[in-house]
């Protein structure tokens, strides 16, 4: 029966979006990398939110609250307010210029080479961090409530490489050949069947906790460790055990905003459904709705940990990440288990494709066309963003079964890693916009500044401070070190943003009623859970 509802599942998601996607025309630029620009609200918010939403969230992140408690809870819920920022900021300006890729913002900000190197980090840290830890949790996952090992007959080591090869392939033929627009069907397919499977977890295992009564249930895993629920830390964020901190709450008012905002509002793999909008109003229906669930989210990727410490104490310290593998195995019946890993392997499937997509599609028009091709068709391009996808694929496959050995879980290894890439990008934008003297020798200075920084004080000095405040440190000294070799090196021509005309650029006119509405919801939400 399990399989049985799992492949069901799994085959219904296929045939409606290929059914959806039979009128499409997805063999020019535009078609490919951007869905025809197309995309609406319910479509990029649910797209949106499965892109974000995978194995890496479901297993990383309750195996953090299960070891940690709630404080992990402040990576989603401050999304919200980046998501403000994207809605009113950044989407404006984007669908104005008419972008496909946000190193081709760069390019016109600045020059050349600085879209080159952008878009060279981004491949790399697609490729190196997300898409492998993407596939080796989803593998976990499988691996835990199938059984693979036994029903193969074969040891662990090789299950997962099995089970991260077959997902794998599987993703990746939807990238090459669907598209962005297949992606994103099968992205809001998907994120409505995560919502309800994700839900059904802690509820089932809450109702059993509390014998046919939720709210009992909650009371009991509340009573069994209060200090569990606590949303704020008091961890350290600088001196001794800092380092080894998971989130210190003051890191909410340096390094953790700028992180939150380059991810929702410079990330190629998010940014890329707005810049596939039909309109703006579109685009700020999207990112503002995904707001909203992204508040709600922590019920499916932080709730399951803190009842998983309620049934297992602490025995399971040691491996925090085989915690919701177990506790989905203990509470979901058989027939329901299908459904629920289908609807996992589809975030696996809808993460790794979408990033799959971006990371194709900026290789294709930022290095491919720039440096390789200049006089590329639109088909070509097609052409190479399919062969590229496979072969960032391969790659990505290799590198997945050697993330296994992480000491403070799967979610805090990829956070970590990103501040390498993440930062110096997020600078050289944000300068773009806010600054205009920062020139162009001045962004590829300070950029390559942030990534000596990070990396000398994190990786090879071993800094007593919290790698996110090390983000917020990095952060205003990039701007700082831009600003001061713009002196050097002064801005030649004045950049002006022009109207392309490709799409509507009228706003919604709800977007800062809603947008209120998530700022005041985020704070509240704080003093409600926090012991204030």
């Amino acid at each position: 029966m399990t399989f049985f509802t799992f492949f069901l599942f799994t085959a219904v998601v296929a045939i409606i979006a290929a059914w959806k996607l039979r009128k499409s025309k997805i063999n020019s630029k535009d078609g490919y990398f951007l869905g025809g620009r197309s995309l609406t609200g319910i479509v990029i918010a649910g797209s949106l939110l499965l892109t974000n939403i995978s194995t890496e969230h479901l297993v990383g992140m309750n195996g953090s609250s299960y070891k940690n408690g709630a404080i992990i809870v402040a990576w989603e819920v401050t999304s919200a307010l980046a998501l403000v920022v994207a809605a009113l900021f950044f989407a404006p300006r984007y669908l104005k210029m008419g972008l496909t890729t946000i190193p081709e913002f760069l390019e016109k900000r600045y020059d050349g080479l600085t879209r080159t190197l952008v878009a060279l980090l981004l491949i790399i840290s697609f490729v190196a961090t997300l898409l492998p830890i993407v596939l080796y949790t989803g593998a976990l996952n499988i691996e835990a409530i199938f059984n693979l090992s036994e029903l193969l007959g074969v040891n662990h080591s090789q299950a997962m490489w099995i089970t991260i090869v077959t997902v794998g392939c599987i993703g990746a033929v939807y990238a090459i050949f669907g598209g962005l627009k297949m992606v994103a069907l099968t992205d809001t397919i998907n994120g409505f069947g995560l919502l309800i499977a994700g839900l059904l977890v802690p509820l089932l295992a809450l109702w059993e906790i509390g014998d046919g009564d939720i709210s009992i249930g909650l009371a009991k895993v509340f009573q069994k460790n209060p200090e569990k629920f606590n949303v704020i830390s008091s961890e350290p964020g600088f001196g001794a055990n800092a380092r080894e901190a998971i989130l210190p709450f003051e890191v909410l008012f340096t390094g953790l905003m700028v992180n939150q905002i380059y991810f929702w509002c410079m990330h190629q793999s998010i940014i890329q459904r707005v810049l596939g909008a039909v309109n703006l109003k579109e685009a700020q229906k999207g990112l503002l709705f995904t707001g909203l669930l992204k508040i709600l989210v922590p019920l499916i990727i932080v709730l399951p940990g803190l009842i998983g410490f309620y049934y297992f104490d602490n025995q399971f310290f040691d491996d925090p990440d085989a915690i919701y593998p177990r506790l989905v195995k203990m509470v979901l019946p058989d027939w329901l288990t299908g459904f629920f890993v289908a609807v996992m392997m589809g975030a696996i499937l809808t993460t790794f494709n979408s990033t799959l997509n971006s990371a194709a599609t900026v290789f294709s028009l930022d290095i491919y066309k720039r440096y390789i091709r200049k006089n590329a068709s639109e088909k070509s391009l097609v052409r190479l963003g399919q062969s590229s996808s496979a072969v960032l694929a391969f790659f990505a496959i290799g590198i997945a079964p050697f993330v296994a050995s992480a000491p403070e879980g799967l979610y805090q290894l990829l956070q970590q890693l990103n501040g390498i890439f993440f930062i110096p990008i997020a600078t050289v934008v944000i300068a773009g916009f806010i600054f205009p003297k920062v020139s162009a020798h001045g962004a590829k200075i300070g950029m390559l500044f942030g990534f000596i920084f990070y990396i000398s004080t994190y990786y090879i000095l071993k800094l007593d401070i919290h790698f996110v405040h090390l983000w917020g440190i990095e952060f205003l000294l990039n701007i700082v070190v831009m600003h001061l070799a713009s002196l050097k090196y002064p801005m030649v021509t004045k950049f002006v943003l022009v109207d392309s005309g490709k799409v509507s650029t009228v706003p919604w006119r709800f977007a800062k009623h809603f947008s209120l509405f998530l700022v005041a919801f985020t704070i509240i939400l704080y003093l409600l859970l926090g012991n204030i």
